[in-house]
Formats: structure tokens, C-alpha cells, sequence
């Protein structure tokens, strides 16, 4: 397993940054993990200066780490698809900055929840969210934007491949294109993860598993089909462990980065474990240890 690339969320705080998150990553047994650069619900941000980059990237290397597989997510609020002149403005303002922050600590893919038809139809969104893109990778040319597939919940964008695939049709440098695959949205979208065979040849023939970048690994508090987004802990959901380790260790998912995003129990972040779990195939029940 150890050409297995997996790990988790790791958060970044005061007064360590980017180094505090390196070691929190290595001490729970990743090799691979996802930052946000700052709180994902708004565009406020630490200055890069400020984040230790340098201590930071010295860890990654004392450790194997390479930093391109350290996933950095954009915040939620963007929504590069809205119609609105003042609203795209600040949207597209918030992503480049992410991007450029991106590529300030070496790292390569920003995972981007694509956006929402909320001022316009779907077909609108679908064009104005390419359009955004296309302007930025010009100005950041050494980031690739991972679009998220989504549940479906409302106006989300993003809720099966094909929308996926629509938007990657509209992009003029295809290598500054990805997708990031969650397995708790797929699952709450209305597709049989469990399937992981038929999943990935779906995915191949509508959208192309070269675009695959990043697996969001995550059990559901939901059915197929709820369009909720609930994730659950690996083991605990809908999905199963069974299921989920399928994605672990299936050798055309080898060179993708795993990213675990499933909750605390209670005040316990219970990542180190469920990593173990899915390294050594064991499930074990770890709530009752609590």
C-alpha cells in the first residue's frame, strides 16, 4: 500500500500555518491531504508571507511528500456561473486569488465547487463558469481547476458527468482542466458507487479518466439518489467500507490523490484510523472506542 496515495482534510491555524499542517498530516499517516487557505465560508486570507512556505516545503521533503499532492480547496461562497456583473466580479476576484495562492506554495490542483444556477438557466451558468475559467487559467497557467462533482441539491451545477463534461468542452487548455470524484456526491446524485466498475467506465466514456485528478473519499448518510451531501465516517454510511476501499486500492485510481472529508466524532477527529482501516482492509467499529 504505500504507493497508495491517501490522507485527509487537514486544517491550517496560528502560528504554524502551512508547516503545523504538514505535521498534523504526516502524524495521521497521510502522504497526500487537502488545505483550505484560509476559512472556507469566506475570502478572508492570511498573507503567503505569513504561512512559513518555506519551513513548510522542507517537511514535505523530509517526508516523501510531494507538494503537488497537496490539494488545496476553494471556498465555498464563489459562484463564477451567476449572471450578476458585481457578484462575477468578486467571484472571479476570490478564485484567482485562491489560484495564485495555489501556486505560491507549489501546489497544482484547487479543487472548485463549479457553481449555481441561481440568476440564470443551466445552460447560462454552465457558459459563464467556462468563460470565468478560461479568463483565469491565463493569468495562472501552472494551476488546474478540479470541478466537484456535486448531489444535486437545488441549483448546483455539477450534479452528473454530463454537466461535468460540458463545461470541460468549453475550456481552451485542456491540461488546466480536472475533476474531483466524491464519492458521497456521486452516491447522493443518483449513481451506484458500489459499482466501481461500471462507475469508472461511465466516467471514462462522457467525461475521460485523464481529467481524474482528485478522489474526495467519503461515506454517506444517505441513499442513492437523496441529493443531501451528508457525508458520514468510512464504514458508518450508505456507501460501506467494502465499497470505499475498492476506490483505495483499484489500480486505475493509483496515481490519484484520496482525500478524506468525513466528520469528527464529537470532539475526536478520527482520520489516523479510518487511514489505517483502509490501508490494512479492517474495518472496526473505532466509535465504540471513544
Amino acid at each position: 500500500m504505500a504507493d497508495i496515495l491517501l490522507g485527509s482534510h487537514i486544517g491550517m491555524c496560528a502560528p504554524d500555518y502551512l508547516l503545523g499542517s504538514a505535521k498534523d498530516a504526516v502524524s495521521l499517516g497521510c502522504n497526500t491531504f487537502m488545505i483550505y487557505t484560509g476559512a472556507p465560508q469566506n475570502s478572508k486570507r492570511v498573507p503567503i508571507d505569513k504561512l512559513k512556505v518555506r519551513e513548510y516545503k522542507e517537511y514535505l521533503k523530509l517526508h516523501n511528500i510531494d507538494p503537488i499532492n497537496v490539494i488545496v480547496h476553494a471556498p465555498y461562497i464563489i459562484n463564477i456561473g451567476t449572471n450578476d456583473p458585481y457578484k462575477s466580479h468578486i467571484a472571479k476576484s476570490v478564485l484567482l486569488n485562491e489560484m495564485a495562492r495555489t501556486n505560491a506554495i507549489s501546489s497544482k490542483y484547487l479543487v472548485l465547487h463549479p457553481g449555481y444556477a441561481t440568476t440564470c438557466d443551466r445552460p447560462t451558468t454552465i457558459q459563464n463558469i467556462a468563460k470565468v475559467i478560461n479568463e483565469l487559467n491565463k493569468k495562472v497557467p501552472d494551476v488546474t481547476i478540479c470541478l466537484e462533482t456535486m448531489a444535486g441539491k437545488g441549483s448546483e451545477i455539477g450534479k452528473d458527468f454530463n454537466e461535468i463534461k460540458q463545461i470541460i468542452n468549453l475550456i481552451e487548455n485542456k491540461n488546466q482542466i480536472g475533476v474531483c470524484f466524491d464519492t458521497c456526491h456521486v452516491n447522493d446524485s443518483g449513481l451506484n458507487v458500489a459499482n466501481i466498475d461500471e462507475v469508472l467506465k461511465q466516467f471514462d466514456e462522457i467525461i475521460g479518466l485523464n481529467f481524474l485528478k482528485v478522489i474526495h473519499l467519503n461515506d454517506s448518510m444517505n441513499p442513492i439518489g437523496a441529493h443531501k451531501d451528508r457525508h458520514e465516517n468510512i464504514g458508518y454510511g450508505k456507501i460501506g467500507f467494502n465499497t470505499l476501499h475498492q476506490y483505495v486500492i483499484n489500480p486505475k485510481l493509483s496515481h490519484v490523490p484520496k482525500i478524506l472529508e468525513t466528520p469528527w466524532v464529537g470532539n475526536t477527529c478520527i482520520y489516523k484510523e479510518e487511514i489505517q482501516m483502509l490501508k490494512s482492509n479492517k474495518w472496526y467499529d473505532i466509535k465504540k472506542t471513544i
